[in-house]
């Protein structure tokens, strides 16, 4: 992709294709870059996949410590009912989306798409949250309370810590899903102004034809900043629980 982005367009096309390019150009990155809605596509980008990011895992967190923490009747069915939740097609859900979006008045909102990714992540996050607190010895928080700590204390100082590794973990799946849909977010926002960065890549296709070189280089900024995502995170994934438990 990024070789391609660096190809003059004229050689793009050629039938001959070039596997190095000759003489490259940043032609197609400044194309891509002021292309109409550029800059408003990418702050909508930004802002939702951020905030879907922020409290999905605020969200999920207090509900997998409850999960995994109380006993409480029907939480077998509420586990059973995420799971099925997880497991519609995501196509499936776009009328039903739409028409609840549309009753509360949030379409063309970003909230509402903000609550759509919201409602695509959580089961995954929810689930895999629960499995890392599982694996969290009770004995900690235990020992903590006699100490006299609190709930939210033991949840800040003592599990926080230890399932650092499973919020990393679904914060980049998390972040995925929200930087790269592109169904939802043509289906609920109408007008250009709510447009993310994926239906902003759509609009190099026109009808009288496709600027290849301008939407490979869009893609290639694009990706940029899942790459950079996952590598300021990436060390944080391959962290145990017990090198938590023992930094803290």
């Amino acid at each position: 992709m990024l070789n391609t982005a660096l190809t003059p367009y004229a050689r793009i096309v050629r039938p001959t294709p070039s596997f190095l390019p000759s003489p490259p150009t940043l032609a197609n990155f400044s194309d891509a870059v002021h292309q109409h809605g550029f800059l408003v596509d990418l702050r909508n980008s930004l802002l939702v996949t951020c905030t879907v990011i922020v409290v999905a895992l605020l969200v999920a967190f207090v509900a997998a410590v409850a999960l995994t923490r109380f006993r409480f009747r029907g939480r077998r069915s509420f586990l059973v009912a995420v799971l099925a939740v997880q497991m519609v097609p995501q196509p499936a859900l776009i009328i039903p989306l739409f028409l609840s979006l549309k009753s509360a008045h949030l379409l063309n909102h970003l909230a509402g798409l903000v609550g759509t990714y919201l409602a695509l992540v959580l089961p995954f996050t929810l689930w895999t949250l629960r499995g890392f607190l599982g694996g969290v010895p009770r004995e900690l928080e235990e020992a903590a309370m006699v100490d006299g700590a609190g709930r939210v204390t033991v949840m800040r100082r003592i599990l926080l810590p230890l399932v650092l590794p499973g919020l990393i973990a679904t914060s980049v799946f998390s972040f995925i899903t929200a930087w790269n849909d592109y169904l939802f977010a043509y289906v609920i926002m109408k007008d250009q102004s709510g447009y993310t960065l994926p239906v902003w890549l759509v609009s190099f296709s026109t009808g009288t034809g496709t600027d290849y070189g301008g939407l490979i280089a869009a893609s290639a900024l694009f990706s940029l900043p899942v790459i950079v995502f996952f590598m300021l995170v990436q060390h944080r994934l391959v962290e145990g629980m017990t090198a938590g438990a023992v930094k803290e």
